[in-house]
């Protein structure tokens, strides 16, 4: 399945261990945004793991998945990567 990570995370260290673990699941795309392509064991298995690192009461994931056909009618403009 494909999907956009989203997070906003307060605090700097949560943060970059939030971004780290994401590095390991998709590519960086914007300061605080990942594209992943994940089975569903693979989701659930980053889900866990980066519900350890944020405080639910300060910071916020959001996963927004993607149909293949909707994936096939996203456009880039500009540069296709940021990071």
């Amino acid at each position: 399945m494909f999907f956009v990570v989203s997070y906003e995370i307060k605090d700097d260290n949560r943060r970059n261990k939030v971004c780290n673990e994401l590095k390991n699941f998709g590519n960086h795309v914007q300061y605080s945004v990942f594209e992943c392509d994940l089975n569903k064991a693979q989701i659930k298995n980053l889900q866990g793991r980066l519900g350890n690192f944020i405080k639910k009461s300060e910071d916020s994931i959001r996963y927004y998945f993607l149909c293949r056909s909707c994936l096939a009618r996203v456009r880039i403009q500009g540069k296709t990567t940021f990071l």
